[in-house]
């Protein structure tokens, strides 16, 4: 089943990481910059990273040491320890669990929630986030989607909430920018696994969106968002082919 993607995510610009301006207190992922874009009417798009325990926490890194006041990864802290662990550029909030700003949001504006990926190479070694995803989505009523740029993260989510929208988050995946195997990158270049997940959409790197396949994709129904924009120019040009933009470092309007 390929649930249909609202029309929420196609005509409100999503706040990457949400409004986040640490030179104002607010870092990404943050509380106060998930108040900011619901002030202002944005839809937010948000990172999962999983605790030692098991629990979807709202952050963007592998590691803590760029965003948090710790270091190390992620992954080697308790859910408790790493909501008690201050963000950097913040006024003292701890890192947010996913159940926390599911109830701040409350579906009042669109929410997109990306699972980064757990396996290290796009591959298989999955689950865990996944589930904790899941458990935490279960009941939430609001205009929601989910994605991953690791096909097998957002199969496994098609298999856990088959009703929420999923999409893929895809790239032209320079092997000099990416830390993966050049074969990898080359076939997921190509977007092969939008089928087989039963996917809504994908969210594009905006420089890329020219790529043959993704006019492919659009022209057999998929929806094309993109990433991440950082200036009018560059939301007029990626505009001509995306349908909507995931933005940072200015203010989209609000009616484009």
């Amino acid at each position: 089943m390929r649930p249909p993607l609202p029309d929420d995510f196609l005509t409100v610009p999503l706040a990457h990481r949400a409004l986040h301006d640490v030179t104002d207190g607010r870092p990404e992922n943050s509380r106060a910059a998930i108040r900011a874009a619901i002030a202002v009417g944005y839809g937010i798009e948000i990172d999962v990273q999983l605790s030692a325990d098991d629990q979807a926490l709202v952050f963007h890194d592998d590691n803590l040491d760029r965003l948090a006041r710790a270091s190390g990864p992620v992954r080697a802290q308790s859910g408790d320890r790493l909501t008690a662990t201050e963000l950097k550029g913040g006024d003292g909030e701890g890192i947010p669990t996913l159940a926390e700003i599911l109830a701040l949001v409350d579906g009042r504006v669109p929410l997109l929630v990306e699972i980064k990926d757990q396996d290290g190479a796009m591959g298989p070694g999955i689950g865990p986030l996944e589930r904790a995803v899941a458990r935490g989505l279960a009941g939430y009523a609001g205009p929601v989607a989910v994605m991953s740029f690791n096909p097998y993260s957002v199969a496994k989510m098609a298999a856990l909430l088959p009703d929420v929208p999923r999409g893929l988050v895809t790239s032209c995946y320079d092997p000099t920018d990416w830390r993966l195997d050049p074969q990898v990158c080359a076939r997921l270049r190509d977007i092969p696994d939008y089928d087989e997940a039963a996917c809504s959409f994908i969210s594009h790197e905006w420089q890329d969106l020219s790529r043959p396949r993704v006019q492919a994709l659009k022209s057999a129904g998929a929806h094309i968002l993109c990433w991440t924009i950082k200036s009018p120019a560059d939301e007029a040009q990626a505009r001509r082919i995306a349908e909507n933009i995931t933005f940072e470092q200015y203010r989209a309007p609000l009616n484009a």
